[in-house]
């Protein structure tokens, strides 16, 4: 039997800063879980931040999902550090959802609140600072398992636990990995990405400008 659709995790974090060689940076992108209800209000969850709202974090970035399956793959890829929830900076860790297939623009239920794909995450360094790996943000844009951003369609809460119900699922079939491999790698599926009317406004207008003519 299939594991349910479920949340295996919630996880939230503050901001921190963080010491490189070179610098200071902030970050936010350390998450950890958290136990009973969590409201999920306006662009985030409740006790979650964003260090950059410029680049994360907003409307189509409120939300951010990433597949426990995926991170046993990881797991078994070879990762220098303990990829529990929140690992990869997730919000929701989910199991049994196809978060690498889903299309942009379907809705998942989950708690009280509803929660539409927008667009799936592309790697920069700080990915790489969580992985103690400077080089894993190319790993990761090459494994097509990128996680979804989710918008707040309606408020509510949720929790550990919870049933992930994916329904309203657009005919477009535009897969969040679909559009990763887009944008990352291979810009001759731009035009069948940017078919997805659901897709984020800014990534849209990402993939328009380097479409091939």
């Amino acid at each position: 039997m299939p594991a349910p659709a479920r949340l295996r995790a919630v996880n939230v974090g503050a901001v921190r800063t963080v010491r490189t060689p070179s610098r200071e940076i902030t970050t936010a992108i350390w998450k950890s879980p958290v136990e009973g209800r969590i409201p999920v209000r306006g662009v985030n969850l409740e006790g979650d931040d964003q260090a950059d709202r410029r680049v994360h974090g907003g409307p189509d970035k409120a939300v951010y999902a990433y597949a426990a399956e995926d991170a046993a793959w990881w797991a078994s890829e070879g990762v220098g550090v303990p990829l529990g929830p929140g690992a990869f900076g997730e919000n929701l860790t989910t199991e049994g959802v196809d978060v690498t297939g889903a299309v942009v623009g379907e809705r998942w239920r989950v708690g009280s609140a509803l929660l539409e794909v927008a667009q799936p995450r592309l790697p920069c360094f700080k990915l790489g600072l969580r992985m103690e790996d400077p080089g894993f943000p190319a790993r990761f844009a090459r494994a097509d398992r990128p996680g979804a951003y989710l918008r707040i369609v309606e408020e509510g809460d949720l929790g550990a636990g919870d049933v992930v119900d994916v329904h309203d699922r657009p005919a477009h079939g535009v897969t969040v990995a679909l559009v990763s491999r887009a944008m990352l790698r291979d810009p001759f599926l731009t035009w069948r990405a940017l078919e997805a009317p659901e897709l984020a406004a800014g990534l849209r207008a990402q993939l328009a400008e380097r479409a091939p003519g």
